[in-house]
């Protein structure tokens, strides 16, 4: 059987279980949740720049939210805070709708 030591979805022990298998799981502190959360959006994040199809890029972007509202959490917020500081940072920055790409700054 192979080892993972990786965090999962709430209910995936129960899917192993469902399977006839048994998982063998622990319950992460506070510490080792975040440092977890973090690798978890890494490993996310690259699944996303691997995928190939809209499909499986939203999937991907799916997880990556998860994670964010799982995130926002454990910084004693939401994701309703996590978005008013988006938008808040659209109106006074902008988005990326206009897709610029910033060569260089010169000096005038």
């Amino acid at each position: 059987m192979p080892i993972h030591n990786k965090l999962v979805r709430d209910r995936i022990p129960e899917i192993i279980k469902s399977t006839g298998k048994l998982a063998v799981t622990k319950i992460l502190d506070e510490e080792e949740y975040v440092t977890e959360l973090r690798r978890k959006s890494k490993e996310e994040l690259d699944e996303f720049l691997n995928s190939e199809t809209n499909e499986e890029a939203l999937e991907e972007l799916a997880d990556l939210l998860e994670i964010i509202h799982a995130l926002a959490k454990v910084h004693a917020a939401n994701i309703d805070k996590v978005e008013q500081i988006r938008l808040k940072k659209a109106e006074e920055r902008g988005s990326f709708d206009e897709r610029i790409f910033l060569i260089e700054v010169l000096d005038e």
